[in-house]
């Protein structure tokens, strides 16, 4: 059948999915086509094989994997174990807590946990629903239920994993029964997460297998894969760092940098709401101060792991050193054997003031003792790649990747102090230098499927990155859907990031609306916040046509003040109350319509 013949009734595609396949056939070479059609071939056949489909119900339980991931650490974990468990023929479904109707709850017999820990002890986003769902009156009884748990973490936080412990501690209270016992794992969580999995799986598989009265299904619709790069964040790729351009002014409080990475042939894709994973080198001075107050031999081997290599090199490129975490000042005070550094490690709430205020450098600097390269190495966990929201579209910018980095600088005991990763992009590493880099999906933050649908975007500061890629999305796809931008910074002759491109887009009509909070060009500091009060009738008009609300930046402050405005605004132009008002926020964010990317 010719393509410009084919209609939605004679195929199983909708229409607006021909008209995008008819536009797209229409750009490619008869050269070209042969390749798709093949390629396509090729995936539908591998799928058939390999597709898995639900067992009816009541005949067998699968294990349920239920995972709540801000980042994409806590989804990869859970991917893994999926894997494994496939590959012991346990019968397994994967589900993104976000997605996950938790009146099914009673319908489960096995549940594996992987959650991660974001803020102050709070659950991530896609995992809020659930959480909150486990604590409330209509949770159901799960006497019959197995669990196991995970939670991913990062010690230097005071409440390290909690959500991990509050989904175990919720289930148990509900009746369900541990088989595995929970791990928390810290941001070197490799081997951990590998031992964990394998006790899971141990545990779990008797069990399913037991009950499982049918095999499963061969789908022959299952959704087909996408192509995967060999790059990742154990095997990240060396690109070329090609731009490094500071985009806000010379007075400035803010020193903002655009980077540009070439992934020439990586073979790595990714979409708008995605993050780039970077590796960085710490700062050569500072090593060499903390080898010279330890009285320490560059050259000397070391171990990490299986690796053997100079304690040097070990420093600058695969160990953490300006991230202050406790677990390092308890392993450093014992091997120099510092009784006052000793004493404050006992004492947890003057232990993380003492560490707020430093880089591990200072530690190192405020107390020395004798300590030899290994122990000192020992001391230290692995560097860990800093996470930015990408700043491009592949369909505008192709093999290249950009961000917008803000340099973290601080002064501390009369020295000036750099982010690591922040400090290596804006100021150590020069264009051309080679830096290893990984891509981290995002399908918590994804710009709707339908290009006719509205969307309204609130991002100040860096938070401008997502959106940035969001517009030259929408600009390539010829998007129809409206689009209304919220930005803010202090200085609008300072800090206008990307003003070029977002007037270019105004003029264009691509940005329908642009609204500006500059909070220290007047006397009342203005926020975004404020900016959404004030068009509150609109904001809320928007969101009943359908809407999707995107917000990225600052968790702490920026995210909650504007979550805030959000409830105000349903209030005042609802006629709901601020209950009502709070669920009405929740049904956006069950419907996907409601995406945060804060850090």
């Amino acid at each position: 059948m010719l393509l410009n013949l084919l209609s939605a009734a004679a195929s199983p595609l909708s229409q607006e999915q021909i008209q995008k396949l008819q536009g797209l056939i229409a750009e490619l070479n008869p050269i070209q086509q042969a390749w798709v059609s093949g390629y396509l071939a090729a995936s539908a056949n591998s799928t058939a094989l390999g597709g898995v489909a639900a067992a009816p119900a009541g005949e067998s339980a699968p294990l349920t994997i239920l995972y709540g991931s801000q980042t994409g650490n806590a989804k990869g974990v859970a991917v893994k174990l999926k894997e494994q468990a496939q590959s012991r023929g346990i019968d397994v479904k994967l589900v993104n807590m976000a997605d996950y109707k938790p009146a099914a709850l009673k319908k489960e017999k096995f549940i594996a946990v992987v959650v991660s820990t974001y803020g102050e002890g709070e659950p991530p986003e896609p995992a809020e629903t659930l959480h909150g769902f486990l604590a409330s009156k209509k949770a159901p009884k799960l006497e019959d239920v197995k669990i196991a748990v995970v939670g991913l973490g990062d010690t230097s936080y005071e409440f390290f994993c909690q959500t991990a412990k509050d989904f175990e501690s919720r289930l148990v209270a509900l009746g369900a029964d541990v088989i595995h016992s929970r791990a928390d794992l810290d941001v070197d969580y490799d081997a951990e997460a590998a031992t964990w999995i394998q006790g899971a799986l141990d545990a779990f598989e008797p069990l399913v297998k037991a009950q499982a009265s049918t095999q499963t299904a061969t789908n022959p619709f299952a959704v087909a894969s996408t192509p995967v790069s060999q790059y990742n964040k154990q095997n990240p790729f060396s690109a070329e760092l090609s731009v490094v351009q500071k985009i806000t002014g010379r007075d400035s409080t803010k020193d903002v940098r655009h980077i540009e990475i070439s992934l020439e042939g990586s073979g790595i894709a990714y979409q708008p709401g995605d993050s780039l994973g970077v590796y960085f080198l710490n700062d050569e001075d500072r090593v060499d101060e903390v080898l010279s107050l330890l009285e320490l031999d560059g050259h000397q081997d070391v171990k990490l792991g299986d690796e053997t290599l100079p304690l040097r090199e070990a420093l600058i490129e695969k160990l953490e050193l300006t991230q202050s975490y406790p677990g390092f000042v308890e392993k450093y005070a014992k091997a120099i054997g510092d009784s006052s550094l000793l004493a404050l490690v006992e004492d947890k709430t003057k232990l993380r003031a003492f560490l707020e205020a430093r880089q591990l450098f200072d530690v190192i600097k405020q107390y020395q003792g004798k300590i030899d390269a290994q122990t000192l190495v020992d001391c230290f966990r692995k560097l860990q790649a800093r996470l930015y929201s990408i700043a491009s579209s592949q369909a505008e910018v192709e093999e290249e990747v950009h961000l917008t980095v803000g340099l973290v600088e601080f002064d501390a005991f009369g020295e000036k102090h750099y982010g690591g990763c922040s400090g290596y992009l804006a100021l150590r590493a020069q264009e051309g230098a080679q830096v290893k880099v990984f891509s981290e999906h995002n399908d918590n933050f994804r710009l709707p499927q339908n290009d006719e649908t509205p969307v309204i975007m609130i991002g100040p500061g860096t938070g401008i990155a997502p959106f940035r890629a969001f517009l030259q999305e929408r600009d390539a796809r010829g998007a129809n859907g409206e689009n209304w931008l919220f930005f803010g910074n202090p200085h609008f002759t300072q800090d206008f990031l990307y003003q070029v491109e977002i007037q270019g887009y105004v003029k264009s009509g691509l940005l329908t609306k642009v609204d500006l909070a500059f909070s220290r060009d007047q006397a009342e500091k203005i926020y975004v916040q404020d900016r959404l009060r004030e068009k509150g009738a609109e904001v809320f008009a928007w969101l009943e046509k359908g809407a999707h609300l995107y917000i990225c930046g600052d968790a702490n402050r920026m995210a909650k003040d504007v979550h805030q405005a959000l409830l105000d605004i349903v209030v005042e132009h609802s006629g709901k109350n601020a209950e009502q008002a709070e669920e009405y926020l929740k049904e956006l964010r069950s419907a996907h319509r409601y995406q945060k990317d804060v850090y």
